[in-house]
């Protein structure tokens, strides 16, 4: 190798141009710098450095440019350097793209090598057995998680086992299978010895659990389905307002049961189906037998609304005579004599106990009325008795006239308001009284 290389002796010519002047001594300076260069140039050994070719030039020229003697430097070191980073990257692209040639997946390109030259089969041999490793491995985990699960986290983290697994069994190449390489597992210990069988089961069992894996995510797709339309459900129960809200919720809680029963029993979900299934029955169970004592209690609560109501409409527009305030008095015993058939254990008890204490007012009301209607009209008889035997027999003597008079009057004053007898009454009093005047 040349100290100075062209390019950076034409860098460092064409600046001595530019410091040379014209006459004569310019050409000698020229001349001597040149000719420093030129044995530069024919000279072998590690290139000019910076320092070197400063030296060369400056004593001549002190006006040289430092900047044309760096990119000099410069130019003089970059070719070796690249040249030898250049031919190092074909190299090694070279070796790289031949063993990458004959580790190539097929079996005309491989089998060759491995009979002459296995060495260059490393990376295939490094592969296969990591990929054999991994395969073994992944299979036994999934198969665990899988077939022994015991909760839905682990179908799933099975199933991510099963995936590794599968994609390890796609790198081993077939044509491997039985072939054992000798001088390589001489020093890394192999630890396959796959055969076409046992390659083929491995891919089976990986299938069987892809396939089981599918059944399980359905069942417990299932299950929370179920599970869902059961609690929504419950709570539709739970907020009816009449008896025909309470059916439809009991059918969508039927309905989800039947759907929890279908779930394949031979899947994990269906067996924690079954599980939940002796729980949901028995609380399904407490439900339809309290929706049928609401059904029982709920038909006499009606039954007792119908009888109120016909004693209501038979008591409007009073007054009215002792025979109707009677008949309203039977209906509303009939609507308390049903209300009373609801024992406290029963459902809609306290419903029925605020009914019955309204229904007992309003009999006890009725009957104040027919009492009083009884009362009035009797006074009312008894005052037109003795006004017709006043009429009939006058007396003749004036105070016993007043006597029989203020008997009438009192009698009249008995008749309670409200009653059909008031207004007759309250005539016949006016007429005494004036008459007592």
């Amino acid at each position: 190798m040349y100290r100075l290389n062209k390019r950076a002796f034409e860098i460092l010519a064409t600046e001595v141009q530019k410091c040379s002047s014209d006459g004569e001594i310019g050409k000698t300076e020229c001349l001597i710098v040149m000719k420093r260069l030129e044995q530069l140039r024919r000279e072998k050994g590690h290139p000019a450095n910076v320092d070197e070719l400063r030296d060369t030039v400056v004593d001549v020229f002190p006006q040289f440019s430092e900047k044309a003697i760096k990119q000099a430097a410069k130019a003089n070191q970059s070719p070796a350097i690249f040249s030898k980073i250049r031919w190092a990257a074909i190299l090694v692209t070279t070796v790289t793209g031949v063993v990458w040639v004959v580790n190539l997946p097929y079996p005309m390109i491989r089998w060759p090598i491995a009979k002459t030259a296995p060495i260059l089969l490393l990376p295939s041999f490094i592969s296969m057995d990591r990929n054999y490793r991994g395969a073994v491995n992944y299979v036994e985990q999934a198969d665990q998680l899988i077939n022994k699960a015991t909760s839905q986290a682990d179908i799933e983290r099975g199933a991510e086992k099963n995936k590794e697994a599968q994609k390890y069994l796609d790198n081993l190449p077939v044509w491997f299978l039985g072939y054992y390489p000798q001088a390589y597992c001489r020093f890394f210990s192999c630890t396959w010895k796959f055969t076409f069988d046992e390659f083929e089961d491995a891919r089976r069992r990986v299938a069987r659990m892809d396939a089981k894996v599918f059944q399980e995510k359905n069942a417990f797709t299932l299950l929370a389905e179920a599970e869902n339309a059961l609690g929504v459900a419950k709570q539709q129960y739970e907020q009816a307002k009449n008896a025909q809200e309470q059916q439809q919720a009991i059918a969508s809680m039927q309905v989800a049961l039947d759907t929890l029963e279908q779930i394949p029993k031979e899947t994990l979900a269906g067996k924690t189906a079954q599980t939940k299934l002796v729980a949901y029955d028995r609380d399904f169970s407490k439900v339809t037998h309290n929706i049928t004592g609401n059904s029982q209690t709920a038909s006499l609560i009606e039954a007792a609304k119908v009888f109120a109501l016909q004693a209501a409409q038979v008591s409007q527009n009073p007054p009215h005579p002792a025979e109707k305030w009677q008949q309203a008095e039977k209906l509303w015993v009939e609507a308390i004599e049903r209300l009373q058939k609801i024992r406290v254990e029963e459902p809609n008890y306290l419903e029925a106990q605020k009914l019955l204490a309204a229904y007992q007012s309003n009999l006890g009301d009725v009957q104040s009325r027919k009492q009083a209607e009884s009362e009035s009209k009797q006074a009312l008889n008894e005052a037109n008795r003795r006004i017709q035997r006043l009429v009939a027999y006058p007396p003749t003597d004036r105070n016993q006239f007043k006597g029989e008079l203020m008997g009438i009057i009192k009698e009249l004053k008995t008749v309670k308001p409200g009653t059909s007898a008031y207004a007759e009454a309250q005539q016949l009093l006016i007429s005494a009284q004036r008459l007592q005047q």
